[in-house]
């Protein structure tokens, strides 16, 4: 069998006396492309933050790309993967340019300083941000790009050290329609490329989910209420448990649409 990117098994995390995960088994396959729904407070940010290696399980275990959290390195580890969220845009300096925010990339890094980077990696960089129709903006400094560029460069930075697996914490959050529709069909032509590392999308909307993706986790109160092929457990029913509501949930050229009933 071959190593999973990510695997979780009887994971809980607890924190003031609350147990904001509990009892939480996942597989994430080099293979498939995952999506996390739940309301706010279902703990979808801790488990982003532990699969991201920011948070340690108050139980269970916990292995990336083949590697126990607690028996490695995370500083080594976190180079091997890649969390894309809107906070990371602030974590930013503004006047760095596109291209030395996507080439910090290559070593986890914030700024050009603390690394030697070369020719090689600023035209890979340049290539990457192209790729994600930003490449008119590579010289820009970051502070003066809309939102939506922003979250391009930020996904093609998390491409820059070629992860085995690639994080995504809300990227759409503060998003206007065409900047979440931009970025929508970037993930979604990166789920149907056969050599890109594997996405987790972290997000409240169905209305977010690139076609491509191939599985779906749903969470609630902590735990795992459903998970399995997108095409199989995304219903109207699941979705109506999630989020406690009573929704319609259509699905047209690929995309899901929900609305209450």
């Amino acid at each position: 069998m071959s190593v999973p990117a990510l695997a979780m098994v009887g994971v809980g995390f607890t924190r003031d006396g609350r147990d904001l995960l509990d009892g939480v088994d996942w597989r994430v396959e080099a293979d498939q492309d995952w999506v996390v729904i739940g309301l706010n407070g279902s703990g979808k940010t801790s488990l982003i933050r532990i699969a991201a290696l920011y948070e340690h399980p108050s139980r269970g275990t916990v292995d990336v790309l083949g590697e126990r959290l607690g028996r490695t390195d995370v500083r080594v580890l976190r180079t091997r993967l890649s969390l894309v969220s809107a906070a990371m845009a602030d974590l930013v300096r503004p006047n760095l340019s596109a291209t030395e925010v996507v080439m910090c990339g290559r070593f986890a890094a914030l700024e050009p300083w603390w690394h030697t980077y070369t020719d090689a990696d600023r035209d890979r960089a340049r290539a990457l941000l192209a790729a994600q129709g930003v490449g008119a903006v590579a010289d820009h400094p970051m502070g003066t790009l809309s939102s939506g560029e922003r979250q391009r460069t930020l996904l093609a930075r998390a491409l820059m050290n070629e992860p085995g697996l690639v994080l995504l914490d809300e990227p759409t959050a503060g998003l206007d329609l065409r900047g979440r529709e931009e970025l929508v069909d970037r993930l979604g032509a990166l789920a149907v490329d056969p050599d890109a590392a594997p996405l987790v999308l972290v997000t409240h909307h169905v209305e977010e989910i690139p076609p491509g993706f191939t599985h779906l986790l749903a969470l609630r109160d902590g735990r795992v209420l459903a998970q399995g092929p997108v095409d199989e457990v995304l219903t109207a029913e699941l979705l109506s448990d999630t989020f406690g509501l009573p929704l319609v949930l259509e699905r047209r050229d690929g995309r899901f649409f929900a609305r209450r009933s």
